[in-house]
């Protein structure tokens, strides 16, 4: 990645560790006076977002500097060890919350001022999916850890919309007079929304394990790769090719094979550099850092 980028992606990430600290002191001070349980979750959930996003502007530094002798192909491969690092540690404060929830229900719920938590549910999803656009729109070509914030951001937000909707159901309730079931509504809204938010940890951690196992990248992206080779392998008549590749982090690692025959147009070692130039222009478009190994034989065996 270059310079521009990786100083935008920094960017992008301080914005998101300002963001968190505005909501977690908001949603903190509001939570206590409010009475709310799931309003001081949110306020807690904001807490550790600065520690992981500051950790995340750290390992974006780390994986941007040059191989060298300790790292030969690079340190991007600190992103989805950090990423996976940040989803444990958000599912395991979910889990924390769920069972809170859970005991406070068995304790008879929750008296909670409704007419306050309305108003800061619907502050909450208005400013975080505010955040989380701004930083999915910015994400579409950079960093997997601002990708990873934009979807911490999103997805808090849509469950903000399940909150404001469980606020303004005890707000009909103890207008109606039933203050009884409106007490169960906080801690019943913890325990859901902290339980559906694990699909976003979850979802993290899956996507981190394929590049820490150096599994083949998302389909989108191999499809991409495998039309860039098909193309080199047609434009210059080999018989066949053979496509390996990983992703780590903003790096991907490709090794390309292609078998040459009696029709095929390469026969010295400029037209073999003419193929690998062709081809760098068109892996070029996919916007990632690359790796790239492109060997040519006679004979498939060594290319199977």
């Amino acid at each position: 990645m270059d310079d521009a980028k990786a100083a935008r992606d920094q960017r992008l990430l301080m914005f998101s560790i300002w963001a968190s600290a505005g909501f977690a002191v908001l949603s903190s001070v509001w939570g206590i006076l409010s009475g709310s349980s799931m309003i001081v979750f949110d306020g807690l959930y904001s807490f550790v977002s600065i520690g992981l996003s500051v950790l995340a502007v750290l390992t974006l530094r780390f994986s941007r500097r040059e191989a060298d002798e300790r790292f030969p192909w690079g340190r991007e491969a600190a992103e989805p060890l950090v990423v996976m690092i940040k989803a444990a540690t958000l599912g395991a404060l979910c889990a924390y919350a769920a069972v809170g929830g859970i005991l406070d229900i068995v304790d008879g719920g929750r008296e909670v001022a409704v007419g306050s938590a309305v108003v800061y549910a619907a502050v909450a999803t208005l400013g975080g999916l505010a955040v989380g656009l701004v930083l999915r729109r910015a994400s579409r070509d950079g960093s997997d850890l601002v990708r990873a914030e934009a979807a911490e951001w999103v997805g808090d937000a849509l469950l903000s919309v399940g909150v404001l909707i469980g606020f303004l159901i005890a707000y009909a309730l103890v207008a109606a007079g039933r203050t009884d079931l409106a007490a169960y509504v906080d801690p019943g809204m913890v325990t859901i929304v902290s339980l559906a938010f694990l699909w976003v940890p979850i979802k993290l951690i899956v996507s981190s394990l394929r590049e820490i196992l150096s599994m083949a990248p998302e389909a989108d992206v191999l499809d991409e790769l495998r039309a860039s080779v098909a193309a080199i392998e047609e434009r210059y008549a080999f018989s066949e090719s053979f496509l390996r590749a990983s992703k780590v982090g903003n790096r991907m690692d490709i090794e390309i094979d292609f078998v040459v025959d009696a029709e095929s147009a390469v026969r010295t070692i400029v037209d073999s550099d003419t193929v690998r130039e062709d081809l760098h222009e068109r892996l070029a478009a996919l916007g990632y850092e690359r790796s790239v190994v492109v060997t040519f034989t006679a004979d498939r065996r060594w290319a199977a």
